[in-house]
């Protein structure tokens, strides 16, 4: 009713107090439930146990390919200085092999003046530094000799060296493009038969093709087994999540969610460990998805989200589900508590006039949403793998780098907890991207000339970006109701494919100003972070479960403090 149509105040009295429930609302929602039997106790815990499982394989799955595909550090084979028993940097490759930066060149060397007249049997020697002359010329006969010897990528298996190194780095793409296409599929899944269902099925498919790529004998067939393991298992990141949100009450989300989430860094730091002891692809991959199978068993102990069974009127499971947690917490739960969140429940369906599964209505209502969350979510994830692919300041072993990479994600992700209820969703994830930018920004000024300063810089701009992705997995799971949640979140997701297309491209820009990528990742994380604060602040606000509900979201704040008026407050 609008302000100006208000009746008196006296009338306003009565008929508040007429209309007034006798109990609070929230006894008859799911968060008032959940603050019932613990926000997050033992059942909680369990099931957040079992969800780290797959959220650990998926980090495993998704990057793989960083060591399957990577290249072995090589060079040339100098067929007049080399014997079966040299080893990649020898006296003579000072001067018969160019330097590539801090490396010897991988795919060239200098010419021999006295190479066409060698007369290898007689057994002269000509690997003598005055017959090499500046003249660079490539690998004759692709015959190279290996830094690492026992390290076997496809690279070295598939003979894949120098002109043809784009094959490696089109593995990556295909990877992404998997989860382009993979995402909205399980991201549809999850949402029409369930969100156990999805991850049970992704992780168990996943696995399977995961362990039969490792058996490919060809590229093209890596190819196409790299394409098919992540659409499939592409969704677990996110159907996880999306579960966890949707298990405890709103005052343990953000906790319960970082916990979750470590388990990626946990996974990707496994994954390092694992390619370092076993640097040959095919028993990596078998090693890495062999234990997923595991996951063929929650098709049956991973209990479904009751938020979803509730927005699908599975209102029996629903009830079960409650009536086991109050079992395992220890608390007590009443029957007739339980048929009021059912009645509640039925109403709130009744009334939303629409469908189960109304995707056509949610992107008539939420289109800028959508298309704000989905940039946000492209930024992101151009920011964050490109970071990982610009980090040339970290030297040393690749395994080892990689497991660092992972680890300053930990406090990433526990950074939300101490600023997202303080400073609310929206300013949290304008403060991060903004943040992360700046540090960008930073290792432009700091250079070269300052290493020290610009790996601090390139640090804490990764971490800031991993705090800022955790805060927009939170805004997007809060801002879409519970029958598309995982559907929207899911495209939003399938968007942010097109920053991890882009983010391999990156170091091109290198080769024409030095710092083009840093400029590039600054303006986008700068110029989205401020666009995120046109999103609806959802903290501490009950998760919608119809598409009213969450487009509702905001504006039954501000409309109720303009409407406010102390004459109509009930004593």
């Amino acid at each position: 009713m609008a302000a100006s149509e208000a009746p008196p105040p006296a009338e306003a009295t009565v008929e508040v107090q007429t209309t007034a429930p006798p109990k609070d609302p929230e006894e008859v929602t799911l968060d008032a439930i959940l603050k019932h039997l613990g926000q997050f106790g033992r059942f909680q815990l369990i099931i957040f146990l079992l969800i780290c499982l797959p959220m650990m394989f998926h980090a495993m799955f998704s990057v793989t390919y960083v060591f399957t595909a990577s290249t072995v550090t090589h060079r040339c084979h100098i067929a007049e200085c080399d014997s079966p028993e040299s080893a990649y940097v020898e006296p003579w490759t000072e001067f018969s092999i160019p330097r590539n930066g801090k490396d010897l060149d991988q795919c060239n060397r200098y010419s021999n003046d006295q190479l066409p007249q060698w007369n290898q049997s007689a057994g002269e020697d000509i690997c003598l530094a005055e017959h090499y002359s500046a003249h660079v010329e490539s690998c004759p006969g692709n015959k190279f000799v290996f830094r690492d010897r026992e390290e076997l990528t496809i690279s070295n298996d598939f003979g894949i060296y120098c002109d043809e190194e784009w094959k490696l780095s089109l593995v990556g793409t295909i990877n992404n493009v998997g989860q382009f296409f993979g995402i909205p599929i399980g991201g549809y899944v999850a949402d029409r038969y369930g969100r156990s269902f999805s991850i049970a099925l992704g992780g168990i498919l996943g696995a399977v093709l995961g362990i039969v790529r490792s058996f490919s004998p060809s590229y093209i067939w890596f190819l196409v087994f790299e394409f098919l393991d992540n659409m499939t298992s592409s969704t677990l990141y996110s159907t996880c999540f999306v579960i966890g949100i949707e298990l405890v009450g709103p005052k343990r989300r953000v906790l319960a969610c970082s916990v979750i989430t470590v388990f990626y860094a946990v996974g990707e730091v496994a994954l390092a460990m694992f390619a370092k002891a076993y640097p040959d692809w095919r028993i990596l991959l078998r090693i890495t998805y062999t234990p997923s199978l595991i996951l063929l068993a929650y098709f049956w102990i991973l209990p479904e989200s009751v938020r979803w069974l509730l927005s699908q009127s599975k209102e029996e499971r629903a009830k079960g589900i409650l009536r086991r947690a109050a079992k395992v917490n220890k608390r007590k739960l009443s029957d007739s508590l339980l048929d009021k969140l059912i009645l509640a429940n039925r109403d709130k369906l009744e009334q939303s006039a629409e469908s189960r599964f109304p995707i056509r209505e949610a992107f008539k209502n939420f289109k800028w949403r959508i298309a704000n969350c989905s940039l946000c979510w492209i930024v992101h994830v151009l920011v964050y793998y490109g970071l990982s692919l610009n980090v040339v300041l970290l030297d040393g072993n690749k395994y080892n780098n990689f497991a660092y990479i992972a680890l300053v994600e930990i406090p990433g992700f526990f950074l939300p907890l101490l600023i997202m209820d303080r400073f609310g969703r929206r300013y949290s994830l304008c403060g991060l991207m903004i943040f992360s930018g700046i540090c960008c920004i930073g290792t432009i000024f700091a250079g070269a000339d300052q290493p020290v300063l610009q790996l601090v810089l390139f640090l804490v701009g990764k971490l800031t970006i991993t705090a800022s992705f955790q805060v927009l997995y939170f805004f997007a799971s809060e801002i879409y109701p519970t029958n598309l949640r995982n559907s929207l979140l899911s495209f939003c997701s399938m968007m942010g494919r097109f920053g991890s297309m882009l983010a391999p491209q990156t170091p091109l820009l290198a080769k024409y100003y030095a710092s083009a990528p840093a400029m590039l990742f600054a303006g986008a994380a700068i110029v989205s972070g401020c666009l995120t604060l046109f999103f609806p602040e959802t903290t501490n606000v009950i998760l919608p479960t119809t598409v009213q509900e969450a487009d509702a979201i905001g504006v039954k704040t501000k409309s109720s403090k303009s409407q406010q008026d102390p004459k109509q407050t009930v004593p």
